[in-house]
């Protein structure tokens, strides 16, 4: 049975409802793995150190200084002092109303317990956010009275005491209450420090919001003196010295805090614009996102880069990249890091291993334009791999590669939700500048942000009362990640101009219609990112909003006579295929240009295709007519396409013109082939077909690669595909949140459970008595075969002790059923379902009190 008045934490769990249980296993999903046996086992799981520090890292500015402030008050601690170290002696409204939702929030974690008059930090949370000289507290307050005087001598004591005109006492534990009484009564305070040297004040001033701790000399300046002789500075080891909890608090007009922060920044300044025009630079961004991720697969058709023995892309490689997507390398890396996310390109696991495109990168080619930006969508929202780190040294001072191994930041999907579900909450087509944002994502989680964020700030040296030192400033991770966030969100077309376009807020499963505060979370409560699953769902359902606004694909160019063609808008796929081995392309844009050289129409006809269907394909996709020069380049390649033939001797070059062959042979710049006449129509080289036709390329001749039957071999684009390849799986941030079939199955455990650990029993017959709490009952294989037959008699419940095939004891509640065969069949109220224990595993057996279940 509980108490009116909790003593412990598992005591005030049990009175709370099946709802706030969920709650609390919802907030803080580690504590369910394992499920807990019951509420003292959930009690003291919830106050483990790391479970705390992970509850407390996800509280909002406001949750933890409230937490910050109960931890430098006195344990426990009523609602009225609290309420006083947040708002002051002045008090604050803003503050006042907001405390109670602040307290409401560290109630339904299992952060504080308790009645309004009783209030008490769990001990871990104490340990992790009260001031220590090793780990000064964010508020900037020292050690109490009590705490800096335990290693003072009594002597010392009373001459503080008759320093501050106080009555000598017969202990030292009377003196320390006297001194904080003093320290603590406003009035006698201010009349004390009326009396103090200007310097010394100005001491105060500069230890009062911290640090507090400083350094003194063996010969102390006469206003420091003054300030040790009164107790307002303190020994905190050998030459180091610290204000008063109490006194500092006298100074700050009672608040722990320099400034309270009760409320989120808000979301402004504003810049809206048309809403329509917002979802067509978005539309433009994600054409052009598919167009760069297609040109990326393009690029490493044939086969990518090598792999780094350590996993991933060099630097010469990024930049190559970078290169041909006509980038930055930052920007090359994002690429590429959502195609390998997305599953499209992928190592190929071969002993010379080498990057390429996988087998899925040829399905989505082939798909609608909306539907292969719903596949990088989907694959974006719930990464983890940061491209924004590459390039960046990890902590053992490693160069981290593009697609290479360590890029991992776990927070990144829950951030990058954030910030869309930010903007989301304001009306469509509006902005906010970036700093905005960062500064309410830092207010929401401010622990989180830095990095690492194991732990509330890490203390530094003590300073001297003249120069006190602030902490070191942390690198804000998470405002990189909200950083990379906007940016690839702009870069994908989710946002267009800074502001949330209308499909981008399908992502988020709801499309708020106008600006509107977000709905307040309940108390406790964290935004989760999508999973892959829920992802993949809202892009498919965003790429139909967003499939009206691309461009529609044309089937024609505009062919001009400087032997350029211009493409007004995006290609049909085969038309922009053929186009690309006909010509180059010369820039990109809102319309693309290509240019055709003898170059580009040579390997058009290396492909297979002949100069009259050259001449008919660009007749029948010209809305001009095929420009004379054009027309010419063509048909002078083809008349001296092949004339040359190369094939393996080591390589040879055959021709029916001899006299081609000596100019050939005359010409210094083939002196690098090292070539020789066999025949009037054959020369041979010492070197590599490939090598020989790149030469004869290079000296202005078209040669044709020919098989060993004499064919001439058709170099068609075929294509290099790694083995099928799954994309990688994200890192989670910690347990998975439960799902709600999951939680209500949990709670049901753990009050079943508990009811097996606290319910009363009736006192045993046997001369030991009834077993003791916690303790499993113990009775002879007799007398627990009859208590459990009467059982079954009279459907009465028992408590018994059963121990598993794994050698794991535990106790619990059944309503036996039917004992038959060295069996026992009975509804489990733990597991809430009917089961069958043997005999000989259940260690005793007790009857339970008429009003216990």
């Amino acid at each position: 049975m509980t108490t009116a008045t909790p003593r412990t934490l598992a005591e005030e769990l049990r009175t709370r409802s099946d709802r706030g249980l969920a709650g609390l296993l919802r907030a803080r999903p580690d504590l369910l793995n394992p499920v807990p046996g019951d509420l003292t086992q959930l009690a003291t799981r919830a106050g483990t150190r790391a479970s705390v520090v992970r509850a407390v890292e996800r509280l909002d500015t406001f949750a933890l200084q409230t937490a910050e402030a109960l931890a430098v008050a006195p344990d426990p601690c009523p609602y009225g002092t609290l309420a006083a170290l947040m708002a002051g002696d002045a008090g604050d409204e803003a503050v006042t109303a907001a405390l109670p939702g602040a307290l409401a929030a560290l109630r339904a974690q299992a952060l504080v317990w308790g009645p309004d008059d009783r209030l008490r930090l769990v001990r871990t949370a104490r340990e992790l956010l009260a001031p220590n000289p090793t780990r000064p507290s964010p508020t900037g307050l020292g050690p109490t009275v009590a705490e800096a005087t335990a290693g003072m001598s009594p002597g010392r004591l009373q001459e503080v005491l008759a320093a501050v005109d106080l009555p000598a006492t017969h202990d030292p534990v009377s003196a320390v209450a006297a001194l904080t009484a003093l320290f603590s009564d406003r009035a006698r305070m201010a009349a004390l420090l009326d009396t103090a040297p200007a310097e010394a004040v100005a001491v105060l001033d500069k230890l009062l919001w911290g640090p507090p701790y400083g350094a003194v000399t063996d010969r102390p300046a006469a206003h420091l003196q003054w300030l040790l002789d009164r107790g307002l500075l303190l020994p905190a080891g050998a030459r180091n010295v610290a204000l008063p909890r109490e006194a500092a608090l006298h100074l700050r007009a009672g608040r722990a805090h320099r400034v309270p922060e009760p409320a989120p920044p808000a979301l402004a300044p504003t810049t809206a614009r048309d809403p329509q025009l917002v979802d067509n630079a978005a539309a433009g961004q994600a054409f052009t996102a598919l167009a760069t991720v297609e040109e990326l697969l393009k690029e490493w058709d044939l086969g990518g880069p090598p792999v780094l023995r350590a996993g991933g892309l060099s630097v010469r490689d990024l930049k190559r990249t970078a290169t041909a997507l006509d980038t930055t390398e930052q920007l090359a890396a994002f690429w590429l890091e959502l195609a390998y996310a997305a599953g499209l390109i992928a190592s190929d696991g071969e002993a010379d291993e080498r990057y390429a495109a996988t087998p899925a990168a040829e399905e989505w080619l082939q798909l609608p334009d909306h539907e292969r930006w719903a596949v990088l969508v989907a694959a974006w929202l719930p990464a983890t791999r940061t491209p924004g780190v590459v390039g960046t040294a990890d902590a053992k001072g490693r160069t981290l590669a593009a697609l290479g191994p360590h890029l991992d930041r776990s927070p990144a999907p829950e951030v990058r939700h954030r910030v869309l579900t930010l903007l989301a909450t304001l009306a469509p087509g509006t902005s906010v500048p970036e700093a905005t944002l960062l500064s309410r994502l830092r207010w929401e989680r401010p622990l989180r942000a830095a990095a690492p964020a194991a732990q509330p700030p890490a203390a530094t040296a003590p300073a001297a009362p003249d120069g006190p030192a602030g902490p070191a400033p942390a690198e804000d991770l998470r405002s990189r990640l909200a950083q990379g966030a906007l940016a690839e969100a702009e870069l994908l077309g989710v946002t267009g101009r800074g502001a949330l376009a209308t499909h981008g807020r399908t992502l988020l499963g709801t499309a708020p219609p106008a600006a509107e505060a977000a709905p307040a979370p309940e108390p406790g409560a964290t935004a989760t990112p999508l999973t892959p699953a829920e992802a993949t769902t809202t892009a498919a359902r965003a790429a139909v909003l967003l499939a009206p606004l691309l461009p529609e694909p044309l089937d024609h160019v505009l062919l001009q006579a400087d032997l350029t063609a211009v493409a007004p808008g995006p290609l049909h796929r085969p038309l922009a295929e053929a186009l690309g081995v006909l010509a180059d392309v010369e820039s990109k844009g809102g319309a693309t240009v290509y240019r055709f050289t003898p170059a580009s129409v040579r390997r058009a006809l290396d492909s297979g295709r002949s100069a009259a269907e050259l001449q008919e394909f660009l007749t029948a996709h010209s809305r001009t007519p095929v420009p004379q020069p054009l027309a010419y380049l063509v048909d002078d390649v083809a008349r001296r396409h092949g004339q040359l033939r190369v094939g393996a001797a080591t390589a040879y070059v055959r021709c029916d013109d001899d006299a081609l062959l000596a100019e050939i042979l005359a010409d210094r710049r083939a002196a690098a082939l090292r070539l020789r006449r066999l025949a009037p129509t054959v020369l041979a080289a010492q070197c590599a077909p490939e090598h020989l036709l790149d030469g004869l390329r290079a000296m202005g001749y078209a040669p044709a690669a020919e098989s060993a039957a004499g064919d001439v071999l058709v170099a068609r684009a075929d294509s290099y595909r790694t083995p099928p390849r799954t994309a990688p799986a994200p890192v989670p941030d910690g347990p998975p949140p439960p799902d709600r079939t999951l939680l209500e199955a949990a709670v049901r455990a753990i009050r079943a459970g508990d009811l097996a650990a606290t319910a009363e029993r009736k006192p045993a017959a046997a001369p030991t008595g009834t077993p003791a709490p916690g303790a499993l009952p113990r009775t002879t294989s007799a007398e627990t075969l009859a208590t459990m037959q009467a059982a079954v008699l009279t459907s009465s419940p028992v408590w018994i002790g059963y121990v598993n095939a794994d050698g794991a004891a535990s106790q619990r509640v059944i309503a036996p059923v039917r004992v038959e065969g060295g069996y026992v069949t009975a509804y489990d109220h733990t597991s809430d379902e009917v089961r069958t224990y043997p005999l000989h595993r259940i260690t005793g057996v007790s009857e339970l009190a008429d009003d216990a279940v």
